[in-house]
């Protein structure tokens, strides 16, 4: 690599390291077969739901995986050079990818494979290719992995004021075992 690539790249790693880039989001994609959706959590959070088609034969199998080979463009030798842009395979042949049968989307309707709206699988392709290492895909038969609730931050309630006796009636040390009573005027 030549001094100028290497100033680039160490240029582009702080750049990433200052954005959070270097460690990476944990990313659950989480599928549904009953439902035909996908839930994508990003560290913990869940980011995006979208509607997908599976294989009419139950494809692809449930179990828990990480993403194999990505392609950008890609084409079934298999099934009559049938195009799957953004495909990140996950399970021997069979791959999350954007397809051109929208209208299919929402029920069993491939070989196996699972497949997005064109634009999502855009989105998703990126987010695992920035997250690779740290990204876990779970197909189930009828569940979705869970978010983490988000817990906001809880505000004191508003305390009453503290009671103060007014000068004259009571002495300070009889205070404390005197119980407060409100007076209605």
């Amino acid at each position: 690599m030549h001094r100028h690539g290497v100033a680039a790249a160490v240029a582009a790693a702080v750049v990433m390291a200052a954005i959070g880039g270097a460690r990476g989001a944990d990313v659950v994609i989480s599928i549904n077969k009953a439902t035909q959706s996908m839930s994508v959590l990003v560290d913990g959070v869940a980011s995006y739901d979208w509607v997908v088609s599976t294989g009419v034969g139950g494809g692809p199998h449930s179990g828990t995986y990480r993403p194999g080979r990505m392609e950008r463009k890609w084409a079934s030798r298999k099934y009559n050079m049938a195009p799957m842009p953004h495909s990140i395979f996950f399970d021997g042949n069979y791959a999350i990818h954007g397809t051109v049968k929208i209208s299919q989307l929402g029920r069993r309707a491939s070989k196996g494979c699972v497949r997005l709206h064109p634009n999502n699988a855009a989105v998703l392709f990126d987010l695992v290719g920035r997250n690779r290492s740290s990204t876990t895909i779970v197909v189930a038969d009828s569940t979705h992995v869970a978010a983490t609730p988000v817990i906001e931050p809880s505000v004191a309630a508003p305390q009453p004021p503290a009671y103060v006796e007014p000068p004259g009636q009571t002495a300070p040390e009889d205070l404390a075992s005197r119980s407060i009573q409100t007076r209605r005027n």
